[in-house]
């Protein structure tokens, strides 16, 4: 078996990562962003899923009311009528969220574990397709604890609704970030 050169191994490396490896420093950022914003959310789990389960209200509502604009003015579109349906269900949806947050945590909660199931699987298929980087390691770290906090997700519901969304999604947004920022390095280390 050959041993490869370091230019061979750097093109390799920039053709695994793209364009990341152009700008190392935004991987970085964000990834740094991400970590702050997680120790904030451990910090303050209940609040976080309050806060959580109200911004997704907010998007509800902020996305049915536009649908339903562009509904009114794509006359002539054969799905309008579907679309003022649907615009109207986001609406429903977000305003249910606001009015009723607890019931609407169960339901966020029970979304979360399918996020992280699929979240954690996704991050294990991008470890083994950067498996030729030694920090490869920590993406498959990072997706055996998404997997796992999906398991422990459906395993205390729904007493656990009121803390865990809050503090799941701020580990995520942690082991995102440490992901990131380890993703950032491997790139700015290919400019060297």
């Amino acid at each position: 078996m050959t041993e490869l050169s370091v230019t061979q191994l750097q093109e390799i490396r920039t053709a695994v990562l793209g364009a990341a490896a152009k700008v190392p420093g935004a991987l970085i950022g964000m990834g740094i962003l991400f970590i702050v914003l997680g120790m904030i959310g451990v910090a303050g789990q209940t609040l976080f899923s309050f806060v959580t389960i109200n911004v997704l209200g907010a998007f509800l509502v902020f996305g049915g009311v536009v649908q339903f604009a562009h509904a009114l003015q794509s006359k002539g579109w054969k799905s309008v009528s579907i679309q003022v349906v649907l615009a109207v269900l986001y609406v429903a949806a977000g305003i249910y969220t606001w009015a009723f947050p607890i019931p609407a945590l169960e339901a966020i909660t029970l979304w979360l574990a399918a996020i992280f199931f699929v979240t954690g699987a996704l991050r294990l298929i991008s470890a083994f397709q950067h498996r030729h980087f030694r920090e490869w390691f920590w993406l498959l770290v990072s997706s055996a604890i998404s997997i796992l906090m999906g398991v422990l997700i459906m395993n205390g519901y729904p007493e656990t609704s009121l803390w865990l969304p809050g503090l799941l999604i701020a580990i995520e947004l942690l082991l995102q970030g440490w992901s990131l920022l380890f993703l950032g390095l491997a790139a700015r280390s290919l400019t060297k």
